[in-house]
């Protein structure tokens, strides 16, 4: 009777241990994302980028999170809170070779080959916190006051990781955004 049950025992146990190493395990999500080491390869390579860029500044904020915040002109409204509504005009490049991938002004879309034909080109506006940009941009924002003109220098993690979803942006690209900053609600 004891050995029944040491048996039944297990052939339990190693049934739960072969279920559980079933390559269509729905809880295998494949590798990990790796922020840290990404923030670490792209912290080297937008301080070796700034070194070589001639860009104006009137100053530069290195947030904790690894985002440089180039400001060329000074707003002098306030700064954004979460919940409110941010207008802005925006062209987005990658850092690697400066092309232009998304922009809210249509004669820089036409410039660069990206323009889409009925795509609303009007001030650019999101709810901040809301998750409705990049994290980056959430970030970012929350460091700029209302009218201000920067350009911020965005790590892939705060991006769009290693996203393979848009053919002009490579996954763990790191991106710069040429932000005016119009107003907020």
């Amino acid at each position: 009777m004891i050995l029944q049950r040491v048996s039944i025992f297990f052939f339990l146990l190693i049934s739960i241990a072969f279920v559980s190493c079933d390559a269509q395990n729905p809880f295998d999500t494949g590798p990990v994302y790796d922020t840290a080491g990404n923030l670490e390869r792209d912290s080297l390579l937008i301080v070796e980028y700034l070194e070589t860029a001639d860009i104006d500044s009137l100053y530069r904020i290195h947030d904790p999170s690894g985002i440089v915040i180039i400001v060329q002109e000074e707003g002098v409204a306030s700064r954004p809170n979460s919940g409110n509504v941010v207008y802005t005009n925006y062209v987005g490049s990658l850092m690697s070779d400066g092309s232009v991938f998304d922009t809210n002004i249509e004669n820089i879309a036409i410039d660069n080959d990206i323009f889409v034909e009925g795509r609303d080109y009007d001030i650019f506006s999101f709810q901040l916190g809301a998750g409705n940009v990049i994290q980056g941009w959430d970030i970012a924002f929350r460091r700029l006051r209302s009218g201000t003109k920067a350009k911020l220098i965005i790590p892939s993690p705060y991006g769009y990781r290693d996203s393979e979803n848009n053919d002009r942006i490579p996954p763990n690209s790191i991106l710069i955004f040429d932000v005016d900053f119009k107003g907020m609600d």
